[in-house]
């Protein structure tokens, strides 16, 4: 199944439309339901960032905008390194 992406408060829509398409990739081949979710900030430049996942799998993290790590690139090598190595 897909992967189900949930960005609120995170800023510009074509940025927005680049993460997806890259976190939608990383996912294309895992099975199980997963879902990552952004909850940005009007406050401050952070973004929450929680996955859920096959066999129980969660982590959340939250990402600096001023490192760079709104950056889709950015935001993907992140979760990339997060998740459980395939078998």
């Amino acid at each position: 199944m897909p992967v189900t992406i949930d960005a609120q408060n995170t800023g510009e829509a074509n940025l927005q439309r680049d993460l997806v398409a890259k976190i939608e990739h990383i996912f294309a081949d895992r099975e199980g339901d997963w879902r990552v979710a952004f909850v940005g900030s009007k406050g401050n430049d952070r973004w929450d960032m929680k996955i859920t996942g096959a066999n129980a799998f969660r982590r959340s993290y939250t990402l600096e905008g001023a490192v760079g790590q709104h950056e889709p690139t950015t935001v993907t090598a992140i979760i990339s390194r997060m998740l459980p190595n395939r078998n």
